[in-house]
């Protein structure tokens, strides 16, 4: 499967090279899951974080750092439906038997 998104992280200026073309660092994911958990992880950093899809993968997404936090919060109420999608089949599976 091809990388379909990135997430960019500003990085702090350790001081040891003379100039620096531009103080990001890009990672590719190959799912939006992948990408808000690196996203994620750099967030609770400090560190000022975008993130998006890349050409051609549609629909086109930019997630600009004000909204990360409403990108993240998205996947833990995703992660909790399914969640609670599980545990109400294996109830149901349970009750039925």
């Amino acid at each position: 499967m091809p990388h379909a998104w990135y997430v960019t992280f500003g990085v702090q200026k350790s001081g040891l090279l003379p100039k620096r073309r531009s103080p990001r660092v890009t990672r590719t994911f190959e799912t939006e899951i992948e990408a808000k958990n690196f996203a994620r992880a750099k967030f609770n950093e400090g560190l000022v974080v975008y993130a998006g899809t890349l050409n051609p993968y549609l629909p086109k997404q930019l997630i600009p750092s004000s909204t990360i936090p409403l990108w993240l919060e998205g996947l833990q109420e995703r992660e909790a439906e399914e969640l609670e999608d599980a545990q109400e089949k294996e109830n149901n599976a349970d009750g039925g038997a």
